[in-house]
């Protein structure tokens, strides 16, 4: 499980394999010491599995393998060396619940539509920046305004919904913490939608099934 709050930037480096299976290594500043082999690392949204871990100068390389189901749900086929990914360990008992739930099974791909930037007076820490994307038909009812969603690994909330269309805002601190600062209209992002939305409405489907 994660929570959505991106703790480091990566870099991929080389990406191996073929159309069933790739191996992807990724340069990241966490401590080798601190990944064991088997780890979960939410990979700009998709969790992924440690299979190699190597220092690298004051960091690590560490290397994850995306199957055929991955590579076809999530943006990781369209990575290619020098991709920067937003990076999450795995959460661990006791930890700092500051996103939402998120278990890096990403349930398909947003487009973004705009991005705008949002002033507003005396603000000594920068511009906000609005995207506005539109999800997959199949997912848009899952999405809820004020309710949150995970994009590229990232917890939101969301802003406006508009049928497929939605938007979400995004301040200083988490542009300059993450992918977000180098995303543009056109560009494509892993979504995951709120967990507790999924389940609440597949219990509403099977009650009305039971009900029928």
């Amino acid at each position: 499980m994660f929570t959505g709050l991106v703790t480091d930037v990566g870099r991929v480096v080389s990406i191996e394999g073929g159309e069933r299976l790739v191996r992807i290594v990724i340069e990241s500043a966490y401590d080798p010491a601190s990944i064991a082999l088997g780890a979960s690392i939410a990979c700009s949204g998709p969790c992924l599995t440690a299979v190699a871990i190597e220092p690298h100068g004051t960091g690590c390389r560490f290397a994850v393998d995306a199957a055929a189901e991955t590579l076809a749900r999530t943006t990781v086929g369209a990575w290619r060396a020098g991709t920067r990914v937003n990076l999450e360990r795995s959460l661990r008992l006791g930890d700092e619940m500051g996103g939402h739930l998120v278990t890096g099974h990403v349930d398909g791909v947003a487009e973004i539509l705009a991005r705008e930037t949002v002033t507003g007076e005396d603000n000594p820490w920068g511009a906000s920046e609005r995207f506005t994307l539109r999800a997959p038909a199949a997912l848009s009812g899952f999405i809820a305004e004020k309710g949150s969603v995970c994009l590229d690994g990232t917890s939101l909330t969301v802003n406006t919904v508009d049928g497929t269309d939605f938007s979400v805002l995004l301040i200083p601190h988490s542009l300059s913490v993450t992918t977000w600062e180098d995303r543009r209209a056109g560009d494509r992002v892993n979504l995951e939608v709120d967990l507790i939305a999924r389940y609440a409405a597949r219990l509403a489907e099977a009650r009305g099934l039971m009900q029928g």
